[in-house]
Order: structure tokens, then C-alpha cells, then sequence
């Protein structure tokens, strides 16, 4: 099937939109929004920042984030760490919120990138493609990794005065984190998972 319909996210139109070749774009006959622009090997780009992600993802839950040095005294701190206690200090609704947007949602992402693009990319459709990649796309604006970490930064800058702060090998994985989902994002092409859908 080499045609298929898709509306403009501007005015709704519906189009029916054949192959577009690379470095070309869809656009709306009626207002000009550009509709859809292939991305170059999207699928083989997409799973390489997705194998990155989980392992950045495995480093930054499992090893030391910070340290807090005061005099001869050393603690370190990991992500779930963190979490556990923001609920000893009864603060469970920021606890549950960072459990979710900051460990849960990123490891949704992150499995159901997997779950999509390995049999893609062996040449086989996922039996549950469609359900799986919408809750990829209704979990994203979930994902506040870079809210977390302006957070981190800001109370290290607090803390600094009162401890000597030791940045974690965790920390480093999280940052590298935040880029390599962003690069995921930016190098999936969701038009092109959609159209797999038809096979599914």
C-alpha cells in the first residue's frame, strides 16, 4: 500500500500522501503546513540512541549520583535513594511525581523504542506496534528529565556552601541520558511507524 491518508496538524485537512523522497516534505494543499519530511535511515539511528539510552539509563539508577562530603564524613546518594527519602519526609506526592516522570516513564520509553525497532529492523512488524507506540507518544511530554536535573543543580549550588558536593558517575550517565533521548526523538520518524501499523 503506497498511499495513505494523513491530516494537517494545522487546519485538519486530509491528504493522501505517497513516498516522499529524502530532503523533500509533504505539505498541506490548503495552508502550506508542512505535513511530513522522511528522515535519513531513521530506524537504524533511532535503535542506536535507544541501545545508548538503556545503557545510560542502567548506570544512572544503579550507581553512586552524588556525594555530600562534610569534614571526614562521606555519603552518597543514588537515584532511589533520592526518592525513598522524599517519602520519609512525607513528601509523597513529589515523590511519586519523580518516581514516574524521572525512573518510570523514561524506562516505558526506552523498552517500548525496543519492543518497536529491533523487529524493524530485522524486517517483521510487532504485533502490538500501534497500542505500544501510543503510549510512546502519550508517556513523552511525561518525560522531565531535564526538570530534574535543573532541579539537582540548583540545590547543589545551595548545598555547596554547607558540603563539599562529589559528582556521581550516575549524575554524568543522567545527563548523557537527557541528550541521547533527545536524539532519539529527533531521529525516529513517526510517519514511518505509523505506516508499519498497516501491517500489523
Amino acid at each position: 500500500m503506497t498511499e495513505h491518508l494523513i491530516a494537517c496538524h494545522a487546519c485538519d485537512l486530509l491528504h493522501r500522501v505517497g513516498d516522499v523522497p529524502l530532503g523533500g516534505s509533504a505539505c498541506c494543499s490548503r495552508c502550506g503546513t508542512p505535513l511530513y519530511r522522511p528522515k535519513r535511515d531513521s530506524i537504524n539511528r533511532s535503535l542506536a540512541f535507544t541501545m545508548a539510552g538503556v545503557i545510560f539509563y542502567l548506570i544512572a539508577n544503579t550507581h553512586p549520583f552524588l556525594g555530600f562530603q562534610i569534614g571526614s564524613q562521606l555519603r552518597e546518594t543514588t537515584l532511589a535513594t533520592g526518592i525513598f527519602q522524599l517519602y520519609q519526609q512525607d513528601m509523597f506526592i513529589i515523590a511519586t511525581l519523580v518516581l514516574f516522570t524521572v525512573v518510570i516513564v523514561p524506562a516505558i520509553h526506552l523498552l517500548s523504542m525496543l519492543y518497536i525497532l529491533v523487529p524493524l529492523r530485522a524486517k517483521m512488524t510487532p504485533t502490538f506496534l500501534a497500542p505500544v507506540f501510543r503510549l510512546y507518544l502519550m508517556l513523552k511530554p511525561w518525560g522531565m528529565l531535564e526538570i530534574f536535573m535543573l532541579g539537582i543543580l540548583v540545590s547543589a549550588i545551595k548545598l555547596v556552601k554547607m558540603a563539599t558536593i562529589i559528582p556521581g558517575v550516575a549524575l554524568f550517565a543522567f545527563m548523557a541520558l537527557i541528550f541521547v533521548l533527545s536524539a532519539m526523538t529527533v531521529t525516529l520518524d513517526e510517519h514511518l511507524i505509523w505506516k508499519k501499523t498497516e501491517y500489523s
